[in-house]
């Protein structure tokens, strides 16, 4: 019988679209645990502002330190929309210059390089989530 192996804080993930794609390193939550069960996935983004989400087909609790407010480039999992969201700037409901998600969303970790790359994602989009061996 297999034993699985436990996530570290190096588990990286790569996410895909017709444009380009991006990496990430993801820290060792429960959802994260949910979400790489899942991987590889294949969704429809969906843009709202300066942030790009889709849905995973996971469902998740919120965690105890969601956040409503976070820095462009997190990795962040919206429990009510059972969804990723990687937010690069303001979005409608944003105060100033923020990123403000729609409600507190789990932190799973940040996107490498630059966030703003996620603005060549077109609403439609075809996505990808894979793990990334190491």
């Amino acid at each position: 019988m297999a034993t699985e192996t436990p996530i570290t804080r190096q588990t990286r993930i790569r996410i895909s679209w017709p444009a380009s794609h991006l990496t990430a390193g993801l820290d060792d939550t429960p959802s994260t645990q949910a979400l790489l069960k899942a991987l590889p996935l294949t969704s429809t983004a969906r843009t709202w502002g300066e942030e790009v989400y889709f849905d995973t087909g996971v469902s998740v609790s919120r965690e105890t330190d969601a956040r409503q407010v976070v820095d462009p480039g997190t990795v962040a999992f919206w429990t009510d929309g059972d969804a990723l969201a990687l937010p690069y700037g303001p979005t409608p409901i944003s105060r100033g210059p923020e990123c403000r998600l729609a409600s507190p969303c789990n932190v799973l970790g940040r996107l490498d390089g630059d966030p703003r790359l996620l603005a060549s994602v077109r609403d439609g989009d075809p996505v990808r989530v894979q793990l990334i061996d190491s």
